[in-house]
């Protein structure tokens, strides 16, 4: 009997021992892709990709000859990529180390991908490209105006990517907002070092593993005078991932697109929302504002949902907060 099952391609995931891009991972075994994990362990956890009982290529995203070699080996038909450095402040002391990584490691990727044939790309973006938007909410039209080096890496990251349509590239280019959660039954989490996250920090200031939470501003133009951020679940971003890969197999065109719920949270939410999960209080300190941080700003993810078909099904902020909740009680790694 011949099989009606189609092979799926192979796919890379650069990142992938990262906090996004195993849960992505995760989602691409599951709909059974072979995936190969590509990283250098710098920020990533090697823990993340044993729980997923994959493979790991160890390799740093700039070095053409190792990357080349990866793609050739397993050959890969398709390419997620994760791998950046992402913190907005060490990025004003480091731009130089920061365009490096992030704009060089890109178009080191994109030659390689090129010079292979090899098409489809999903690239994490952020909606620090937009920088403080004059208009809410926030849609692919609004001007592009990053307030970092980290920002303005990844837009210039983008622009490389849709130049390279030239050369027969097609990669989505992923705009996503706050990521928070962790995987539903615990086998993957967030650990970053140092943690920049607003959820894990408020979890650990209520578990009592760090001072107090520094609330940023209590001056703002919003409802309670925090800033408002537009907080997805883990999982629905690597939903949003999948769901642009199959799009570019079956022939779809690049672009970029905003994931996010297209609802706004306020930091003094995110806490009750933590209080009444955990049952415990948040202890907490009022701190001046700090430079670049804009009022409030959300998604308008409705160019993703008629596109890509996705729309969020982590809608419930109580929900999200549980699950960052039970991976803090029980970390992995």
């Amino acid at each position: 009997m011949v099989s009606l099952c189609r092979v799926k391609t192979p796919v890379l995931v650069i990142g992938g021992a990262g906090y996004i891009g195993s849960h992505t991972a995760f989602l691409l075994k599951q709909a059974g892709y072979p995936v190969v994990v590509y990283d250098n362990l710098s920020t990533g956890h090697i823990q993340a990709v044993e729980a997923l009982d994959l493979p790991l290529e160890r390799g740093d995203i700039r070095d053409r000859e190792r990357l080349g070699a990866v793609l050739d080996k397993h050959k890969i038909g398709a390419v997620m990529h994760f791998a950046a450095l992402a913190l907005v402040g060490e990025s004003t002391r480091f731009p130089a180390r920061y365009f490096d990584v992030n704009v060089g490691g890109t178009a080191t990727l994109a030659q390689e991908m090129c010079a292979r044939g090899i098409a489809p790309l999903v690239f994490s973006s952020t909606c620090a490209v937009y920088g403080a938007p004059e208009t809410l909410p926030v849609t692919e039209a609004n001007a592009k105006a990053p307030e970092s080096p980290y920002g303005h890496s990844k837009w210039m990251a983008e622009q490389i990517l849709a130049s390279c349509s030239s050369e027969g590239l097609r990669a989505a280019r992923l705009r996503y907002f706050n990521a928070a959660g962790a995987h539903p039954e615990g086998l993957l989490g967030e650990s970053h070092r140092p943690e920049t996250h607003l959820i894990p920090l408020v979890i650990q200031a209520a578990l009592g593993q760090r001072p107090p939470l520094q609330v940023y501003g209590r001056d703002y133009p919003t409802p309670d005078g925090t800033c408002v951020r537009d907080y997805i679940h883990v999982m629905d971003l690597a939903r949003a991932h999948l769901a642009a890969l199959e799009y570019l197999l079956a022939g779809g065109a690049g672009d970029a697109w905003n994931i996010g719920t297209g609802h706004g949270t306020s930091v003094l939410e995110i806490i009750r929302a933590v209080e009444a999960v955990t049952g415990r209080t948040v202890p907490r300190e009022d701190a001046p504002r700090r430079d670049g941080d804009p009022a409030r700003i959300w998604a308008h993810p409705s160019a993703a949902q008629a596109a890509l078909g996705w729309t969020p099904q982590w809608t419930d902020l109580e929900d999200i907060v549980r699950t960052a909740w039970q991976w803090a009680q029980a970390p992995k790694y």
